[in-house]
């Protein structure tokens, strides 16, 4: 299975290098030089880092296969993948596709599924889709998330009081009946 890890932004200087994206956690490991990514939504299928460097918080990369701005601009907006076979084991950590469609649950009972991994600088946000459909976010702490079951397909969830009902519309019908009056 593939593992999206970067997505191209602008181009940088005159010289190829483009800004990026990372989402990886490992950004100084994953983008080595000599690292190899396979490319969607570009021209290129392949793309070999020939230098990485952070400007302020921004991390530049220079690949081999791209010479100039001109070229730069034709990898907007494309995603640079790893082979998850490459990856080590991490035993401390899930990947976003290993949690989609997981159950989440709060003691024995299902309140949703997982449908996506939000990623921020403080933390990580499951996104559920309850029972009712609506989009809860939870974060992705093991206070509030204390279990991981892959193989048994569920997330064992203890969500502060409120947090599911947090995104509903439950005055929804009432303030429909005000508007009427």
């Amino acid at each position: 299975m593939r593992l999206q890890v970067a997505r191209i932004g602008k181009p940088h200087g005159i010289r190829g290098e483009v800004t990026v994206q990372v989402l990886t956690d490992a950004p100084e490991d994953r983008f080595a030089p000599g690292e190899v990514f396979e490319v969607e939504d570009a021209t290129l299928k392949t793309l070999t880092v020939e230098g990485a460097r952070w400007n302020k918080e921004i991390l530049l990369l220079a690949f081999a296969e791209i010479l100039d701005r001109n070229g730069a601009e034709t990898m907007r907006g494309a995603k640079l993948f790893i082979d998850t076979d490459e990856v080590e084991d991490d035993s401390e950590g899930w990947y976003e596709h290993e949690l989609v469609d997981l159950e989440a649950r709060v003691a024995d009972k299902v309140v949703g599924k997982i449908t996506a991994l939000r990623t921020g600088n403080v933390q990580d946000l499951l996104v559920v889709e309850s029972i009712e459909g609506d989009e809860v976010y939870v974060p992705f702490v093991e206070s509030i998330v204390p279990e991981v079951n892959i193989e048994g397909g569920y997330i064992l969830m203890t969500p502060p009081e409120g947090l599911f009902e947090v995104n509903r519309e439950d005055g929804a019908e009432d303030n429909a009946a005000d508007k009427d009056a």
